[in-house]
């Protein structure tokens, strides 16, 4: 993944906190703590104190941030016209958050239905009948609640986008307030010591700071993520307020998250701490395993399975590969104990196993989650 900075002044690089943000971090690790085994702790005293009511409001929405990271945690990178810095509490989030236009906001929210779109600059559902039809169809795949969602969205965004900013609010006063006074302190410490170092040593040796995967090409005035995604932006468009941010996140680990997608200000989110691991599993259980991965398509398959449950025609049309080429690569995943399936009415959605895949190592786990 690559984001053209050529010409950017460094000034125009920000690093810099997000309450909404990082409330969208928090909500993904309650849903996936398997993706985050430094805060196991954490998400399970939530969980265990969660009111019924707000439990199952947040079951309603959470494809916004379980299998994919909706960019409507960060408006602030999408309003048009806008100084594109994030607010400085939650409730300020949320107003830059109402601001974001309806076409926009719809986009982001779907995301779960048109993550092969992003990034094209394809019409929202709501301009485009083709891509309404799409996010039907892909929504019909995840779920009624899911198809629920998207039917009142394409309806009548308002009430939906109110419903969305109240549940936010309830999290909050149930959990949020007092998590994020803990993690502020050190995510606004972060961001302030990146920012020294952007000013005295310059944006490669900030960039090798907030993450190895990141490297900068000076010549060509490109920033290289290492990402098994593929994507393509600049920072440099005048349209849209020339400027990168970078956003230190303590519940992101392993994601190294770009939003990328047309119109958009680049924003890279990078996670401040790392936790500790278990031991891989036995040499010749890993060599079976690790035989299984040799192939890149196998890896880029990984990467969405890591993050939901698929079905093979969602791989297909994700890659741009043949259905029975999917059911083959899915095959050799499923040889090596590496991916379950389950069945949900007609679909068969394959899914991979977090704790076997832990046990491969670190290195693979945040390889395929960055």
């Amino acid at each position: 993944m690559n984001i053209d900075i050529a010409g950017l002044p460094s000034d125009r690089i920000v690093f810099a906190v997000s309450p909404l943000s990082e409330l969208g971090n928090a909500l993904h690790a309650l849903s996936e703590p398997g993706h985050h085994p430094g805060v196991h702790g954490w998400a399970t005293a939530t969980s265990a104190a969660l009111e019924p009511d707000l439990a199952d409001r947040l079951l309603e929405a959470e494809f916004l941030w379980r299998n994919t990271f909706s960019d409507i945690f960060m408006p602030f990178a999408g309003v048009r016209g806008d100084d594109h810095r994030p607010g400085a509490s939650l409730a300020e989030d949320l107003d830059i958050l109402d601001r974001l236009d309806d076409e926009r906001f719809v986009s982001a929210a779907l995301e779960f239905t048109c993550t092969v779109l992003y990034g094209t600059g394809s019409a929202s559902p709501l301009a485009d009948a083709t891509v309404r039809t799409r996010a039907l169809e892909m929504a019909a795949a995840r779920g009624p609640r899911q198809v629920k969602f998207t039917e009142r969205l394409l309806a009548d965004p308002g009430p939906v986008r109110l419903w969305i900013r109240r549940l936010f609010e309830d999290c909050d006063q149930a959990f949020f307030a007092d998590t994020w006074r803990r993690v502020s302190v050190q995510l606004v410490a972060d961001a302030r010591h990146k920012t020294e170092l952007l000013r005295r040593k310059g944006v490669g040796e900030a960039l090798g700071a907030v993450s190895a995967a990141m490297s900068l090409d000076e010549e060509a005035g490109r920033i290289s993520i290492d990402k098994l995604a593929e994507g393509r932006t600049s920072a440099v468009d005048p349209g849209l307020g020339a400027g990168l941010t970078l956003m230190p996140s303590s519940f992101g680990w392993p994601h190294l998250m770009v939003v990328h997608a047309p119109g958009w200000r680049p924003v890279i989110q990078y996670p401040v701490r790392l936790p500790d691991l278990p031991a891989p599993a036995s040499v010749e259980l890993l060599q079976l395993r690790m035989g299984a991965l040799a192939h890149p398509m196998r890896m880029r398959l990984c990467r969405n399975l890591a993050r939901s449950a698929y079905t093979t025609g969602e791989l297909a049309d994700a890659h741009r590969i043949t259905a029975p080429e999917v059911s083959r690569h899915l095959s050799v995943l499923k040889k090596a104990g590496l991916i379950t399936t389950r069945r949900r009415g007609r679909y068969v959605l394959h899914q991979l196993d977090l704790t076997v895949v832990a046990r491969i190592g670190s290195d693979f786990l945040e390889g395929v989650l960055r």
